[in-house]
């Protein structure tokens, strides 16, 4: 009988017998696994990155939108829908448990400083922006609350905005022109960077009611209302939809908690991950082919060795553990210099975009060697088996 020991070292000896044929096929499936790696890597970092950047904003938000899904075919289309209004989130604001209520009108325009002009985003919305979206301020202060009905024509300045058309200089006190209407800066936002290509820090925020004359819209595009932790983020979007109902005498809206947004979020990416992970899978199927193909001609090769084993006493079972374990050995070295490879071009990939984000998984490493063991398994079944079958006498005969 063949001890395990004798047979794992007859396996690796051959390995290393043909150092520059092994030293190929394993790096078929290296490339492959450190294809996969790298893709998966940069899919989850970007899905976490996402993820994140949404998250900031809080998650006890719920957005109302004007407008509701029809499917009662044309007559759902012709309905008229009733636009939120302004008193629509004073009341919302009155609910129990409700922290901050946001009306938000946007849309875009020139914003004008002395000689200085830039087209920018323009946000309109509540006095409690900045609190439900957990802005910060560099300087001054945000919007104030409405004063006998009418908010001051203030502004707030995002970063960028601000850099663009004051530099250094303080703009706090200053006048600017904002769609040709005038404004006087009163704060400036903390630095926030890009959320999916959307520049937070290029953005002037105006009150609701003047943004409403500004882009001479009566209704509102969207209102946030942000609770405390004493309610369900189900239970009170139940209440908004009673109180909405009751208003405007029909469900003509749509809710959407952060939460289930998030969630919908994260199932988008998790599934874009692994699709991306699928393509990279692609240049497994070629190590895996490589394996095969090794494997098939070792077997050619070796056919007198093979007769000779079985003439000692070897089983057919064990000499198609040998040929397996062959291929798994040969295809876990690739598994490893994936990895090693994966590591490099992750260095690489890092230094030259340090924005990318990355987010390896230290589970998938452990992965990514299994999955490389099974490709060599697979792949070396068909040719470990024909080795199995070979008849003693006729594997001598062939030398």
């Amino acid at each position: 009988m063949m001890r395990w020991q004798d047979g794992l070292h007859l396996t690796a000896t051959t390995l290393i017998s043909r150092p520059l044929r092994s030293l190929l096929t394993l790096l078929g499936v290296a490339i492959g696994i450190a294809a996969v790696a790298l893709l998966t890597a940069i899919g989850e970092g970007l899905r976490v990155y996402v993820l994140d950047n949404f998250a900031q904003f809080g998650t006890r938000i719920i957005a109302v939108h004007p407008g509701k899904t029809q499917t009662g075919g044309i007559g759902g289309i012709l309905s008229s829908v009733r636009p939120l209004s302004l008193s629509d989130a004073d009341a919302l604001g009155r609910l129990a448990h409700v922290e901050a209520v946001v009306p938000i009108i946007q849309g875009s325009g020139d914003i004008q400083y002395g000689v200085m002009s830039r087209n920018s985003d323009i946000i309109g919305g509540g006095h409690q922006l900045a609190e439900a979206w957990r802005f910060r301020l560099a300087l001054g202060q945000f919007l104030p609350p409405a004063r006998d009905g009418r908010s001051p024509p203030y502004a707030v300045l995002g970063h960028k905005l601000r850099q663009e058309l004051f530099g250094e200089v303080s703009p706090l006190g200053e006048a600017i022109r904002v769609g040709g209407i005038r404004f006087r800066v009163i704060g400036v936002i903390e630095e926030k960077g890009q959320l999916l290509g959307f520049d937070l820090d290029d953005i002037a925020y105006i009150p609701v009611d003047w943004a409403q004359s500004l882009f001479n819209r009566d209704g509102l595009m969207e209102i946030n209302v942000m609770f405390n932790a004493g309610i369900g983020s189900q239970a009170l979007s139940e209440r908004i939809r009673q109180l909405l109902i009751e208003r405007h005498g029909r469900e003509d809206f749509s809710l959407t908690t952060q939460d289930d947004m998030l969630a919908s979020l994260d199932r988008i990416l998790g599934t874009l991950t692994i699709a991306v992970a699928a393509l990279g899978g692609i240049s497994l199927l070629v190590g895996a082919v490589g394996i095969l193909t090794i494997m098939t001609t070792t077997v050619g090769e070796r056919t007198a060795e093979i007769g000779l084993l079985r003439a000692i006493g070897a089983t057919p079972r064990q000499v198609l553990g040998l040929f397996l374990a062959e291929a798994a050995l040969l295809s876990l070295a690739g598994g490893v210099l994936g990895l090693l490879l994966m590591a490099l071009l992750l260095a690489v990939v890092h230094l030259s975009l340090p924005g990318l984000p990355l987010q390896l998984a230290p589970g998938f490493l452990l992965l990514a060697l299994l999955l490389s063991a099974l490709i060599g398994l697979f792949a070396g079944i068909a040719p470990a088996r024909r080795a199995a079958r070979l008849h003693p006498v006729d594997a001598l005969r062939s030398e």
